[in-house]
């Protein structure tokens, strides 16, 4: 596997690396500010296998996959001897031109064998096709699966981040409480104004408005993680630092335009388009086919003493044999039609091929600028939090010996909640870029994450299985749901556990 360790164990506790900016970064860091404050219960590799095995979008695309491999034994099936048998009962009510020697009634029972033996091409560059589709729909399969690992990511950090951003603003709502107390004690004792004690009082309704927007975003990630996943979230554990990150644009850019799933898909599409326009052209060639038949007839002892004794006999087998060659000649210009119309479909898939590189160098690029950003912002946000919790109790000091004013404080508060607040959001922000930077590499598909938890899905074992299949009466079984439903999943809620700034403010 190439990237075997890209989620490594998480310690019960979760990790607590320091993110520092990095030009060419081995790893990315776990983020630190979002770790959960009660015990883990679930990790992020366990969301990715939960996903993997039950997510609706995957397994509606493996079954997408399973329908594309049926299209090969479709397509071979056109160059394989076909077998037929038909029956017949006459019964001859009425003639009066009977002879006597007309049977009055007779039935026949034959069996057909018709052999193509010459198709201009068309059956095999059908196969070739097909072949290539389902080399395509396992690529398609691979987006799929790096595009869930992705979207599992981004959910399972987007809940670690609004949990850590409404216990930030708890704490802020708790502080703010305790300060307007404290305010009015003041005010009581004829210290502060009714100016001190209305600025307290609307700092700590805003807080409170703040808060409860923070809960109600927490509430939309969990709704997410379900969605994504499949189960509510428990308490998440701090997600391990990512490896085989490219040190720079250019190699990501490389890697992924030869290892993108999604751009390898678009170029098997367009080899594919090629060999249809060979199917097309074969509609104007000759085709030949060897027939060999054979007929038993019965005429139920119908046919009287005078027609015997003229050699007709009551019951008999017939065979024939035969070639049959149809040259097509003048077909109203169809033929033509049809192969301008599969070359303007490869055209349209060379097109769609430079799109998808454009697409993929993008998001590679993009992914590491936003990944390599968000280091620096983790950087100064990490110095914003220490010089603004410094800045705090400064003007909290400063305050007692009557140097500062309460909004003073009041907005010192709040310096410090926005940077620990943009901490958290850069924390995450880096994960997500990180991760998004190794599925445009083409690096975040179940092998590649080396998930647990049992044996992958092998897109290969259903090809293998229908390919050679001769049998007409050879069904499936009656298809049933694989992923799970979340009717039964209850209402989440906004509640978190644990401070997650263990210094008092």
């Amino acid at each position: 596997m190439r990237l075997s360790l890209i989620l490594a164990g998480v310690s019960a506790a979760g990790l607590t690396l320091p993110a520092l900016a990095q030009t060419t970064p081995p790893a990315a860091p776990a983020p630190v500010g979002i770790a959960p404050a009660a015990q883990p219960t679930e990790t992020l590799r366990e969301a990715m296998v939960k996903a993997y095995r039950t997510n609706p979008d995957l397994t509606a695309e493996r079954a997408n996959l399973r329908a594309t491999d049926e299209n090969v034994p479709i397509a071979r099936s056109r160059g394989l001897p076909g077998v037929s048998t038909t029956s017949s009962y006459n019964e001859n009510l009425y003639d009066t031109d009977d002879s006597g020697v007309s049977p009055p009634r007779q039935g026949t029972v034959g069996v057909n064998l018709s052999v193509p033996v010459f198709s201009g091409g068309s059956v095999r560059n059908s196969v070739r096709a097909a072949e290539t589709r389902v080399e395509a729909g396992r690529a398609g399969l691979r987006s799929v699966e790096s595009q869930l690992f992705t979207d599992v990511v981004s959910v399972y950090l987007d809940v670690l981040r609004d949990e850590a951003t409404v216990r930030l603003n708890q704490q802020n709502v708790r502080a703010l409480d305790v300060n307007l107390q404290a305010t009015r004690d003041r005010f009581e004792v004829g210290d502060l104004t009714r100016t001190d004690v209305a600025q307290s009082e609307a700092r700590l309704a805003l807080a409170q408005s703040q808060l409860r927007g923070a809960e109600s975003r927490l509430i939309s990630s969990r709704e997410n993680y379900i969605r994504v996943v499949g189960t509510a979230p428990g308490e998440l554990a701090s997600p391990p630092p990512l490896v085989g990150l490219p040190a720079n644009p250019d190699q990501a850019v490389a890697t992924a335009l030869e290892e993108n799933p999604f751009l390898e898909g678009t170029r098997k599409a367009r080899e594919a388009s090629g060999y249809d326009v060979r199917v097309a052209r074969a509609a104007r060639l000759p085709t030949v086919s060897v027939g060999v038949g054979g007929d038993y007839y019965n005429r139920f002892g119908s046919i009287p003493g005078p027609g015997q004794a003229a050699g007709i006999r009551n019951d008999g087998f017939a065979t024939s044999a035969g070639v049959s060659l149809s040259l097509p000649l003048f077909q109203g210009g169809r033929p033509a039609a049809q192969v301008r119309q599969a070359q303007a479909r490869e055209s349209a898939a060379i097109e769609q091929v430079t799109a998808a590189e454009r697409g993929v160098i993008a998001q590679a690029r993009s992914a590491y600028a936003v990944y390599q950003s968000a280091l620096r912002v983790i950087e100064s946000s990490r110095i914003a939090v220490d010089a603004n919790r410094l800045s705090l109790e400064g003007v909290r000091a400063e305050n007692s010996v009557g140097t500062r004013t309460i909004l003073d404080i009041l907005n010192a508060e709040q310096e410090l909640l926005n940077s620990q607040v943009q901490l958290v959001t850069a924390e995450r922000d880096a994960y997500v870029a990180g991760f998004a930077v190794l599925a445009a590499m083409g690096r975040a598909e179940a092998e590649d994450l080396g998930l647990d938890g049992g044996p992958l899905y092998d897109p290969v074992a259903n090809y293998n299985r229908v390919r050679g299949s001769l049998s007409d009466w050879r069904d499936d079984a009656k298809p049933e749901a694989e992923a799970t439903r979340t009717v039964d999943t209850p209402a989440q809620t906004p509640v978190v556990s644990g401070p997650i700034d263990p210094q008092p403010r």
